[in-house]
């Protein structure tokens, strides 16, 4: 590390400790000039963000590792650059907007340091200084606000698959499950166990799937219906798959696809009807499962 380095990260760190708070507010009255936060991030939040980023920085550069090692390696700046990028990823502010709202503070931090000094040399240095640190800030807001955006659309998704899958228990012992658009490995994961469950708790005899709003069967759908079928067979239940259209139907005979071991029916009303009667076959409607 050079001597005008050092003089430049002491400079940095004498401001940081003396003017913490004429630079927070500079930075926070920054970010709110700036269109693309549209209100989503309060002032107060502004402050407390900003107050524990600049404490971070100075007890970063007070550890005297290398500057391009202060962000990536101290516990507190990469949590306070967290915190900020994951508060606005759950306001729905863009990645971009939120480095820049990091990289700002370049402008409010340089002219502290221009009270200190108007030496053109010191003020070069220090600049590079807090453009190396700042810039290290900016690209890890970016990328933690990427994974934390990701693990929210991750978690979204999962919630979407469990109300797109909806067991309905319709009288006693009877259970529909009526299913809409594409069905792939992850949805009939979620089906399976949602079945399941409901088997479980209302002592089910019969699951009817309805596949009236799935647009096509191909040989990967059929495989997790006759998966999701077997399961639920395991249970000591019946399971009924209707919906079966014409076009289906046709789809499924020229794929060459095996559905015999499987009961079919071509409506709901169809399979409701053939349910009532395996209920109404069964040996006892109030014993629990274990005991048929």
């Amino acid at each position: 590390m050079g001597s005008a380095e050092v003089a430049a990260r002491e400079r940095v760190t004498s401001v940081l400790r003396e003017e913490a708070d004429e630079i927070s507010d500079r930075w926070v009255q920054l970010q709110l000039a700036q269109p693309v936060l549209d209100g989503e991030v309060t002032e107060a939040e502004l402050g407390e963000e900003a107050d524990g980023l600049l404490s971070a920085l100075l007890s970063g550069l007070d550890r005297g590792l290398p500057v391009e090692q202060v962000v990536t390696s101290h516990e507190e700046i990469h949590q306070a650059v967290s915190e900020i990028s994951l508060r606005r990823a759950r306001r729905g502010v863009s990645p971009t907007a939120t480095s820049l709202a990091v990289l700002s503070l370049k402008e409010a931090l340089l002219k502290a340091v221009q009270r200190h000094t108007r030496e053109g040399e010191d003020l070069f240095h220090s600049a590079v200084l807090i453009n190396r640190l700042l810039d290290s800030a900016g690209a890890l807001s970016f990328e933690i606000f990427v994974e934390g955006r990701e693990e929210i659309i991750r978690r979204q998704s999962q919630q979407l698959l469990e109300v797109s899958t909806p067991v309905v228990r319709l009288w006693r012992q009877v259970l529909a499950v009526p299913l809409i658009g594409t069905l792939d490995t992850a949805r009939t994961q979620v089906v399976m166990e949602n079945v399941l469950q409901a088997i479980q708790e209302h002592e089910a005899l019969v699951a009817v799937i309805d596949i009236t709003g799935v647009p096509t069967v191909d040989t990967a759908v059929a495989q997790h219906l006759m998966h999701t079928v077997n399961a639920v067979r395991l249970m000591g239940a019946d399971c009924i798959i209707s919906g079966i259209r014409p076009p289906i139907a046709q789809t499924i005979a020229q794929l060459g696809i095996d559905l015999s071991t499987i009961m079919t029916r071509s409506t709901l009303a169809d399979a409701l009807g053939e349910a009532v009667k395996l209920t109404d076959a069964a040996p006892s409607q109030s014993a629990p499962l274990a005991q048929r």
